[in-house]
């Protein structure tokens, strides 16, 4: 039987989804089949609405090995398993002559726990369990949510948390769930055979495609226990959020409550010379807490050094008791006392992590208002971590519509421990990177206007002439404005003036959910959106009704913060460019996404507006520039209220 060719299968699969095929998709797919054929490594960029999805599926479907496909967001992962792998696979299969079979897999905790659910949650101040649905009431929000997970336990056939419409609140789905640490195991749990996280897995290795998300490929690769199941193609999806994720699932962190904790877990099931042990070092690391002022330890205080062994050595005596005695008093004593050794060595772990002083590690102290203090640890850099684990033993792609930075991917490549692209390195794999452009005619379709007659920005300070131009950007584009700011005060600030100038409502984050905001916006044309970090990245609002994006200034790391400037010395040591490396790349790509917020489709038009002067002005202004979309680029004011005015009536003609 002759083998269907990449074009055919290709077309087969744009049909079954209802779109069409498009140069940069057929390019992707051909590269991406290329890679998995010749078990090398690829970046691709790929545009908004070039349809990556399918370039990456269909090569690695027709290739017929296991694949893992890892994203960073719940939308995708369920346009990946609802949408486009069931089309796929139907249209796919009078070719191919098999059904790849396909699954979706996340960590522990995102699955209801039947054990949790029936048998009750482990208290922490007394013996034994307690029922939540008993002690909450029924009427309140934790007693209708927990009533209502109840009865879905009894209709869901998968248990993930995400499939739960409308979802409940964290403190609600503790109540039913559990980290890998406490779970009892599937052989020790009288739920084990009906448990979803374990029909989940089970599913996994069965299937040909498994989807998951990045922190699950972290903990994967960090922790050498494998969760995913062996496969020869790795595909990652929203790679620019690659390296946070590993960060994030990399770092660890000691509060007084959360030691507090563990020692009320485990007091009651180890002797009182042990649990005294751990009480007294928790006493002395919440004094020691009390006193912690935010910012980076370059070097362990002594005093917090003695604090962290004491707590180490405690944790140790502990967890060894934890495993040697037992008590028959203590109800579900297994439950208990998996939940009472999950805390300790969490703290074990931590506290050893940090006095060990690793020169690959960055250790801060940091304070928040509700929260209080907390000591947390992360490496200094994962591009060694990502260079070992993941591009060892199969086919690597790693694809975004934001991967080339300042013109090319090296930037990107070096955050994953890649040598520039073309050159032998050793101990760095090589790899090739590929920009299969976008459908959408930039220059036509979007202005960059940067404010360049503006004062360049202060760390502090009110910018009321930043304020005053952007009220005339949004009145002359008649609202539709989607204004990212780099910091919530920021955000707050231009709500606040504009709702007191301008006749047109202003939606601000943190005022509802992120759900309701954006759907207000993408509904009525005069409505603004200002928000941070998760609207630069998080809104995909196609149409009039999003026809201005403004950035209030570049994105770069606060000063202050003690990993991103850590990160940044590291590289000045090694005699790099820091501020280049780190900081620069980290505002390029926010950037690039935010300015992506724009042009959602082909009939979209629109003005991204930088109200930073820099980015005309600095040296590193035309790196900037070149991270983002190609539209046509402009510093004169007028210019672009006029073009705004055009659009704005545009709109507004169609509409009628």
């Amino acid at each position: 039987m002759t083998k269907p060719s990449l074009p055919d299968l290709l077309h087969a699969a744009v049909t079954a989804v209802g779109g069409t095929e498009r140069p940069g998709q057929v390019a992707m797919a051909e590269a991406v089949a290329r890679a998995v054929d010749e078990n090398s490594h690829l970046l691709v960029q790929a545009g908004t609405g070039t349809g990556k999805s399918l370039g990456y599926l269909v090569p690695a479907l027709a290739h017929g090995e296991r694949v893992v496909v890892a994203t960073a967001t719940l939308a995708l992962q369920r346009q990946l398993v609802e949408r486009d792998l069931p089309r796929t696979v139907e249209a796919l299969h009078p070719q191919l002559r098999r059904r790849p079979e396909f699954a979706m897999l996340k960590g522990r905790s995102n699955y209801l726990c039947l054990h949790r659910l029936h048998e009750g949650v482990p208290q922490d101040e007394e013996d034994g369990l307690f029922d939540p649905f008993e002690q909450a009431t029924p009427t309140s929000k934790l007693g209708k949510d927990l009533l209502r997970l109840r009865d879905w336990a009894d209709e869901t056939e998968t248990g993930d948390r995400d499939a739960l419409t409308p979802g409940v609140s964290d403190r609600a789905w503790g109540q039913v769930s559990v980290s890998s640490r406490e779970c009892l195991g599937a052989s020790k749990c009288a739920y084990g055979a009906e448990c979803f996280a374990e029909a989940a897995r089970e599913r996994a290795k069965l299937a040909d495609v498994v989807v998951t998300n990045h922190a699950l490929l972290a903990i994967d690769a960090i922790e050498g226990a494998p969760i995913l199941p062996q496969h020869e193609v790795l595909i990652i999806d929203e790679a620019h959020e690659l390296v946070s994720r590993v960060t994030g699932v990399a770092t660890g962190e000691l509060t007084p409550g959360q030691v507090n904790r563990a020692v009320r877990r485990a007091a009651r099931l180890v002797d009182e010379k042990a649990a005294d042990q751990l009480q007294t070092a928790s006493e002395t690391f919440e004094r020691l807490m009390e006193l912690a002022l935010p910012g980076r330890l370059e070097e362990i205080p002594e005093e917090l050094g003695y604090c962290l062994m004491a707590l180490r050595d405690a944790a140790r005596t502990v967890i060894t008791a934890l495993a040697s005695t037992r008590d028959k008093s203590v109800q579900d004593e297994d439950a208990v006392r998996k939940q009472a050794l999950a805390s300790v060595e969490n703290v074990h772990a931590v506290a050893e992590r940090i006095a060990n002083g690793s020169e690959y590690d960055v250790v801060w102290y940091e304070r928040h208002d509700r929260f209080g203090a907390s000591l947390r640890v992360a490496p200094l850099s994962v591009s060694g971590l990502l260079r070992e684990k993941l591009f060892e033993d199969r086919s690597v792609v790693l694809t975004s519509a934001t991967l080339k930075l300042g013109g090319d991917f090296n930037g990107v490549g070096a955050s994953l421990g890649l040598a520039p692209e073309g050159t032998e390195a050793e101990d760095a794999p090589p790899w090739k990177g590929l920009d299969v452009g976008s459908p959408f005619d930039y220059g036509k379709q979007g202005i960059l206007y940067v404010a360049k007659h503006l004062a360049q920005p202060g760390r502090e300070g009110n910018r009321q002439d930043m304020l005053d131009e952007l009220a005339e950007l949004v009145e002359a584009a008649g609202g539709r404005t989607l204004g990212l700011f780099s910091s919530m005060r920021g955000a707050q600030a231009a709500a606040e003036e504009l709702r007191g100038r301008l006749d047109m409502p202003v939606l601000l984050q943190g005022e509802d959910t992120l759900g309701e905001l954006i759907r207000a916006f993408s509904e009525d044309a005069r409505t603004c959106l200002f928000g941070t970090l998760s609207l630069w990245q998080g809104v995909d609002v196609p149409g009039p009704n999003c026809q201005l994006v403004v950035m209030d200034r570049v994105p770069f790391p606060r000063p202050d913060d003690p990993l991103m400037s850590a990160r940044q010395k590291a590289v000045e040591e090694a005699g790099g460019n820091g501020f280049m490396a780190v900081a620069a790349t980290h505002a390029a790509l926010l950037m690039a996404q935010g300015a992506g917020r724009l042009v959602r489709a082909t009939g979209d038009r629109g003005v991204v507006a930088v109200l930073d002067p820099r980015v005309e002005r600095a040296r590193y202004g035309s790196f900037l520039r070149k991270s983002m979309p190609d539209f046509w680029y402009t510093t004169d004011r007028n210019q672009v209220r006029r073009s705004l005015a055009a659009i704005d009536a545009a709109a507004k003609a169609a509409e009628k």
